[in-house]
């Protein structure tokens, strides 16, 4: 159950949030191998938000994902870094991702876990 969100503090419309979420999951399912069906992006703009003392574009991701391998991570980095450059003009070094893969029963989905 792979969760992508992103917040920036930059200002999209409406298309241009559509688009981006749509390129994010079809990426991340890529990424991680897994269906899209799975995939869930949460997409916040316009946050307030600081960074090195700047508000010049900036945006923090989480990837959550069963089972996502810890090896893999400097690869997705580099990938969601420059997804975040391409689909919404966020420098690569004002780019922030946490990686996390929580234990099966603390991700439900579908009444389950």
């Amino acid at each position: 159950m792979p969760l992508l969100r992103v917040t920036t503090n930059k200002p999209l419309s409406e298309t241009g949030q559509q688009q981006a979420v749509k390129t994010l999951s079809a990426a991340v399912a890529g990424l991680l191998g897994k269906p899209e069906s799975y995939v869930m992006v949460i997409l916040q703009v316009n946050s307030a938000m600081l960074f090195a003392g700047s508000d010049s574009p900036l945006a923090y991701l989480e990837l959550k994902s069963l089972g996502l391998p810890e090896d893999k991570t400097s690869e997705f980095s580099s990938a969601l870094c420059a997804l975040a450059s391409e689909q919404l003009g966020i420098a690569e070094d004002r780019t922030y991702i946490e990686f996390s893969s929580p234990p099966r029963h603390f991700w439900g989905w579908n009444s389950s876990t």
